[in-house]
Formats: C-alpha cells, structure tokens, sequence
C-alpha cells in the first residue's frame, strides 16, 4: 500500500455551546475522557495537532490558537488553525464534539483523498463539513478572507469535494455523532461500547 503523505489535524474546538448551557462542550466527558482528548487521539499521527478555541486544556504536544475575531465563527477559526500548520501538504478538519471519531475513519479518509477534499456523509445524506481531509493549499484559498460569520458550507462550495459514506458497526453509535443538546450527550454517554 502507497505511504499516505504527511498530514495535519485542525480541530474546531469554539463554538458558545448555547444549547448545552454555555458548557465548554470540547471538554465535555463521554466514556471517560473529554471529547477533544477523544478527537486529538484519532488524529494522533497528524504533525502538528492544532485546536482553534478559547484558552482550555489540551493534550500534550497540541497547539492551541484563537481566531481572529473571537467567536467569529468557523471560516475564521479554521483560517487560524491552517495558520499554524506549517507546510503540510493535507490537513483533517475536525469538530472537537465527535466522541465517536476514530483514527481508523480518519486514516480512510486520508486514503480517499483525490480532489481538493473528502468529507464524510452521514445515513440522512447531510455532508459532515468538520469531518474531512483537505489539501491544504486548496483549503487556505478557500478562506483567505475568513470573515465572521461566513457559512463555512459557503466557503468550501467552490472545491472539488468527494464524499465518503461509513458505515456505521451495528449497535454503535456512528462515527460522525456530534453533541449540540443535552439530549445529545445523554445519549452519547449511553452509548455501549467505546473502543
């Protein structure tokens, strides 16, 4: 099999959390861990690992960096993020909320890289937009006016973008299971059997 080149991560971890109470949500525990520390191990090759958010625990060896402005939304918070990944040729853009996420979905995703990116749908047909690798060059051309509020679908609607359908092992919860409720993470806390 063809080495996969080397990649960087970009996790979203901002967001106000309104529907869970203004909780920091990244730092939400499910199965025993927070969702971010589940996140930035499914991206744990990636050189480097960087957070986009307020000032908030992170794993070792992980950057951590604010958008610009604060609460700007996603096209701001991912232009900071691919700011600080150096010279990577391809970048994973994650939501900090998956607590599901896997280094296995990621690595598939990487393989299936051919365009400008692979995202991943869910079982509805909705494109997962914070559940993709990208090239990194095609990324940054996207937001390079990353003004607030811009819909992140809006941005990235220009890119050639290939979409991959997991599937999802029976009796678990499927890998792109975000958490914006608090009937989200009830139910994501239920859930049986984390790897």
């Amino acid at each position: 099999m063809t080495p996969l080149p080397r990649f960087a991560a970009v996790v979203l971890a901002g967001g106000r959390a309104a529907r869970l109470g203004g909780q920091p949500k990244p730092q939400l525990d499910v199965g025993g861990r927070t969702m971010l520390a589940t996140v930035v191990d499914a991206a744990r090759d990636a050189d480097p690992v960087v957070v986009v958010g307020p000032p908030q625990p992170v794993p070792e060896g992980v950057v951590l960096v604010r958008e610009v402005p604060p609460g700007g939304g996603p096209v701001p918070a991912l232009a900071a993020g691919l700011a600080a990944v150096g010279d990577a040729e391809v970048v994973a853009v994650l939501a900090a909320d998956l607590p599901f996420l896997t280094r296995d979905l990621v690595t598939a995703l990487r393989r299936r890289l051919v365009d400008d990116g692979v995202l991943v749908v869910d079982d509805t047909g909705r494109d997962q937009l914070l559940l993709g690798v990208w090239r990194t060059a095609a990324l940054r051309a996207a937001v390079r006016d990353p003004r607030p509020h811009t819909p992140l679908r809006t941005v990235l609607s220009e890119l050639s973008v290939s979409r991959h359908r997991p599937a999802a092992l029976p009796g678990r919860p499927a890998p792109w299971t975000d958490c914006d409720t608090p009937a989200d993470l009830a139910r994501a806390r239920a859930a049986p059997g984390r790897e």
